[in-house]
């Protein structure tokens, strides 16, 4: 027998968003998650620290949406597609929940620069074009006027490939996009 959905459930405490409070929650990230002491982190180890913590913001979002699509019996899309050609996405995270200057102050107190880390993001390479940056459009959109949708699609452990000239000639290459994890 199915449970009933309890639309009143406890949920955590929105978390704050002060430079301070982001700093803190990068730290526990770092540590708790990653692994690393702040002493001996690397820039790949506070990328993931940083995306991390973003990812949390955006959770808490994700769960309320999904809590108030349940008290209404709202409609959700579905979209599958073969390839998602969705980009960087910490920068365009923070900028979507208005956390670039905070997060850019709680690192720089830390003595990280937020350039520094977004290069370092790898490019999902989740397609080659066309369709994948179609699809991932679409999901935009319909994040943009309030659709619930979630998207499915294909994780490729190399991607599709990344091209590079030899000689005059295209050559296709694994695309090593997962080297240091998908936070």
């Amino acid at each position: 027998m199915q449970q009933p959905i309890v639309l009143d459930a406890p949920k955590p405490s929105p978390r704050a968003r002060t430079p301070e409070a982001l700093q803190a929650q990068i730290l526990e990230r770092l540590a708790y998650s990653v692994g690393k002491d702040p002493i001996v982190a690397r820039p790949h180890d506070w990328l993931k620290a940083t995306i991390m913590t973003v990812r949390m913001h955006i959770i808490d979002q994700w769960m309320e949406s999904s809590r108030e699509t349940w008290r209404t019996s709202g409609k959700r899309v579905y979209y599958l597609s073969l390839e998602f050609l969705i980009g960087r996405l910490m920068r365009d995270a923070m900028n979507n929940l208005e956390l670039i200057e905070p997060v850019r102050e709680a690192l720089k107190r830390l003595g990280v620069d937020l350039g520094d880390l977004a290069v370092l993001e790898p490019d999902a390479a989740l397609g080659n074009g066309g369709l994948g940056r179609l699809a991932a459009c679409f999901l935009e959109s319909m994040s943009t006027v309030d659709i619930p949708a979630y998207g499915y699609g294909i994780r490729y452990a190399h991607g599709l490939f990344r091209q590079e000239m030899s000689e005059g000639w295209q050559v296709e290459l694994p695309e090593e996009w997962l080297a240091h994890g998908n936070p």
